[in-house]
């Protein structure tokens, strides 16, 4: 029975172990995908403090990597101070995970302010040229969530771009892709997105905070079971005088 239990736990960690180096590719992925994605909103959310939980569950990634190596060697080899080392560093990747949930959270509660203060800004200085950063923020935004405004298409005729164009449109990035000959012209409002794009830029940042949320509360249950597996087998070492000839295959004496 005992002999079934170790052979078990050590079967567990070394699958784990593989799921770790597979996990460190996701979380670097994740991070990654949080960084690309908050560069292309950063106009509309001055807070940089919200890269990180990016940064650091690219880091966890990267030692998620170690982690899995130092694993597979230690039970491999059965090394009682290398499986002690597994379950400390687990731990301690486990503690960050929490972390990166705790910060995921208070920042994905700030989002809502912090689009409210920043996007009437950003529009203000659209100027419609693409050597403008607003205003490819805005065009770029407008066009990948098939929205028009802040709140809606008319937002557009209170911004200093429309006052000084003077020819009563908004961009064609406004513009439904379906719709051949758009102009943007307020003439024709049902060739423009009817939605604004507060409410949907602050859903997507909301959705880019909770994919690193899900993330790390994934692998930290991971970790949990690791760490138990580890723990398994090293307290069936420390208290079985026979633990070797168990493993082995040998006799009692």
């Amino acid at each position: 029975m005992g002999q079934c239990g170790i052979t078990s736990s050590k079967t567990v960690l070394v699958f784990l172990n593989l799921i770790f180096w597979a996990a460190a590719g996701v979380l670097c992925y994740v991070g990654a995908y949080v960084f690309i994605t908050y560069d292309d909103y950063d106009h509309f959310f001055e807070d940089v403090y919200t890269l990180i939980p990016a940064v650091v569950i690219i880091a966890v990634g990267a030692l998620l990597f170690i982690i899995g190596l130092i694993g597979c060697c230690a039970t491999v080899r059965e090394s009682y101070c290398g499986l002690t080392t597994f379950v400390v560093i687990l731990l301690l990747v486990f503690m960050t995970e929490v972390a990166v949930v705790v910060l995921g959270y208070i920042y994905r509660a700030k989002v809502e302010n912090e689009v409210n203060t920043s996007i009437k800004k950003v529009y203000d200085e659209y100027n419609g040229t693409n050597s403008n950063a607003q205003s490819r923020a805005i065009d770029y935004v407008q066009r990948q969530l098939q929205c028009c405004g802040i709140h809606n298409y008319s937002d557009w005729q209170y911004t200093h771009w429309y006052e000084e164009s003077k020819n009563n449109s908004v961009p064609i990035s406004c513009c439904k892709t379906n719709i051949g000959g758009c102009t943007g012209s307020l003439t024709r409002p049902e060739d423009l997105y009817q939605e604004g794009c507060e409410a949907l830029v602050v859903k997507k940042l909301k959705e880019i905070m909770m994919y690193v949320i899900w993330t790390a509360l994934t692998f930290a249950a991971i970790q949990v079971l690791g760490m138990l597996c580890a723990c398994v087998v090293l307290c069936r070492r420390s208290r079985d005088p026979n633990y070797e000839l168990l493993i082995t295959g040998g006799t009692y004496a």
